[in-house]
């Protein structure tokens, strides 16, 4: 009889992003690990991205738990009558009335670590039975939101159970604390948190090598390193990345674009190399695009007609695109987080052997993945010319794309037996 882990996440399909990815692959291969898991969820979460088609990646025979949540942003949604309520949208907002200002500053310093609070309680007494039955081995939980790890504090203080918390962000040291009007009682509360859930886990796992040395010099303790990866499952079968065409550039670039990553350097250098070459460049957006963003696009004659937006798609749509690309691009954050940004699509993008260009820091953890399976390069934002240039290789097909054998590692199911290895060292009699 398999052993089965407890895996509790906010996010699950229909849910959308990387962070859904991440678990629902786990989930997927841990079975052929040894593990059987149960998803724990709620029932009416709030989030940005909506993506059906991965309910259909949920195994048949997985089990998954889903119970009522409660949301403040609920309640001011019905005050305000729309659903741009949580802070995350609302920062982006340039006009922000008082009662914006107030949901603002109401979640900087009442809702802590997050607004998904509310949550740990009733969680914690619902699944108290089951854990105390001997039903789970372990329990896996994931952050952001970090209010899942103190649903596995309270477990673990109550039952022993062996407890692995996965931080795929920062938490303390997480750039968008810092945009937030927050006194320095509740900062120092979030670390008080944070330094609990990283004292009391059984072990602690995150994504990049960076953030993996963040959290060991906040613990002083061993962090392990899970990064995300690819699914050779979800490439289509007939895939193959198209022939460069003369004279022709086609850029694609999947996922959100927010406050924390800006691809207006990036449409600046396309203007600058290719306006008035008589050469074709077009530059597609599949996914959340910020309005201001738009309205840069929308203000510029040029650009207007060789940027598209055609929003948010599902995640098997997404293949489509990048058969019509020349180039990837991948617009990493420019904040202090930027050296540990894995974005999860990076390995997929790898995995399409079409050449990649990003934006960010070329010393950190993604430029050091692309530099290792030789796909492509990284870019500082503020380095007009070198930003040219890679898109003139592009635009003359002289860009390269492909992975290195190492790159095998980086599969979900491997990555997985990985997971398992963590988990079995905890609970093998």
């Amino acid at each position: 009889m398999q052993k089965q882990v407890l895996i509790i996440t906010y996010y699950w399909p229909p849910s959308g992003g990387s962070g859904v990815q991440r678990w629902l692959k786990f989930a997927k291969y841990l079975p052929e690990a040894g593990w059987e898991p149960v998803i724990f969820t709620p029932e009416n979460p709030d989030f940005d991205l909506k993506d059906e088609s991965l309910q259909k990646e949920i195994p048949t025979s997985l089990e998954v738990i889903k119970f009522p949540i409660w949301e403040p942003y609920q309640l001011f949604s019905r005050v305000k009558r729309k659903s741009k309520t949580h802070p995350g949208r609302l920062l982006e907002q340039k006009e922000k009335g008082f009662l914006e200002k107030a949901a603002i500053w109401m979640r900087a310093n009442f809702l802590v670590p997050d607004p998904r609070v509310f949550w740990v309680k009733p969680s914690v007494k619902f699944l108290l039975d089951l854990v105390q039955n001997g039903q789970y081995q372990a329990v896996i939980t994931t952050g952001p939101p970090h209010s899942m790890h103190l649903i596995g504090r309270e477990l673990k203080r109550k039952t022993g159970l062996t407890w692995i918390a996965d931080f795929r962000d920062p938490w303390s040291q997480w750039e968008f604390l810092d945009k937030l009007p927050m006194a320095a009682r509740i900062r120092k509360r979030h670390l008080q948190l944070e330094e609990s859930v990283l004292k009391e886990a059984d072990e602690v796992i995150t994504i990049s090598p960076t953030f993996q040395l963040d959290l060991e010099k906040l613990s002083h303790r061993k962090i392990q390193l899970l990064t995300n990866g690819f699914d050779p499952a979800d490439i289509p079968s007939d895939f193959s990345p198209k022939a460069k065409v003369k004279e022709k550039l086609h850029l694609v670039y999947t996922g959100v674009i927010d406050a924390i990553r800006n691809p207006i350097p990036l449409l600046k250098a396309i203007k600058e190399e290719f306006q008035g070459t008589g050469e074709e460049v077009d530059f597609t957006f599949v996914g959340k695009v910020s309005d201001p963003v738009k309205e840069f696009v929308a203000a510029d004659s040029w650009l207007v007609n060789r940027i598209h937006f055609p929003g948010y798609v599902s995640h098997g749509e997404v293949f489509g695109f990048y058969a019509k690309a020349d180039g990837l691009v991948l617009i990493l954050t420019d904040t202090k987080n930027a050296k540990g940004n894995i974005p999860g699509k990076l390995f997929e993008y790898l995995a399409t052997g079409i050449p990649i260009v990003a934006l960010g820091d070329p010393e950190g953890d993604s430029a050091q993945i692309l530099n290792q399976a030789e796909g492509g390069k990284v870019i500082r934002h503020e380095d007009f010319v070198g930003i040219q240039v890679v898109l003139r290789e592009l635009m003359d097909g002289k860009g390269k794309g492909g992975n290195s054998p190492q790159f095998a590692r980086f599969s979900r199911r491997s990555l997985t037996f990985d997971l398992a290895k963590i988990l079995d060292a905890h609970t093998l009699s």
